[in-house]
């Protein structure tokens, strides 16, 4: 929210040099924090075991919930791996958030709709890639003429809505959060001391919302991805 994205051209083509500069950061991040907390894996686990067990249990969860037993298993560490890296990349610009001559070279990348449209492409091509291979081609494509021709249509809606909200509902949260974070910023600066404190503790309050509506946004993502999955291979 500092200002522009940073962008560059590669054979007439624009990249956006924030979201990859980002992405790889958090990578790195979601790599040495997993392999710190499984570096030494006990039989009574302790201290970040502990938390990393808690994890794949609580994904695990997520996954049981929404799918056939017999389909949990093929989904249950994609569902923590994204997870894992949504939850940092939607808690990444409250600590990260890096500009320079007013371009951020840091932030969250899910407050970027090029970002979140990915994921929510990613995860409708895995869901029509499941349902596909459960049932066929064939017996796929029977599923959005049921329970009679007329409703072909209104799947066809109903698959591009998925993918819009799915992908929109995650950057509008972080988004509006980062951005809000900056306005309270700029009030607290406004009027000198008389404005400081206050701001501070605005500050403080909105980060600490930020994150749990951060930890939400991850849970709700993985939760409609197993959802939508779910869909596709029970129909």
């Amino acid at each position: 929210m500092g200002g522009d994205a940073f962008t560059f051209k590669f054979l007439g083509l624009t990249f956006n040099a924030t979201n990859i500069i980002s992405g790889l950061v958090i990578y790195a991040i979601v790599f040495f924090v997993l392999f710190g907390m499984s570096r030494k894996i006990q039989m009574k686990p302790k201290g970040a075991q502990n938390v990393l067990e808690w994890l794949i249990d609580f994904t695990n969860g997520i996954v049981r919930s929404q799918m056939p037993n017999e389909e949990t298993g093929h989904y249950s560490f994609f569902a923590f791996v994204l997870f894992v890296f949504i939850f940092f990349a939607n808690q990444f610009g409250l600590i990260f958030n890096l500009s320079w001559n007013n371009q951020e070279i840091l932030r969250s990348p899910t407050a970027d709709p090029v970002v979140t449209l990915t994921f929510s492409l990613m995860v409708i091509v895995l869901a029509h890639f499941a349902g596909i291979a459960n049932h066929g081609l064939g017996g796929y494509l029977k599923g959005y003429v049921k329970p009679f021709a007329l409703m072909l249509p209104v799947n066809i809606i109903e698959e591009l809505a998925n993918f819009l909200t799915l992908g929109l509902r995650i950057f509008g949260n972080i988004f509006a959060g980062e951005l809000l974070l900056k306005l309270v910023a700029q009030v607290a600066f406004s009027h000198g001391a008389l404005t400081i404190i206050p701001g501070f503790l605005l500050e403080l309050l909105w980060q600490g919302f930020s994150v749990f509506i951060g930890s939400i946004q991850a849970y709700v993502f993985v939760t409609l991805t197993t959802v939508y999955i779910s869909r596709k291979v029970s129909e």
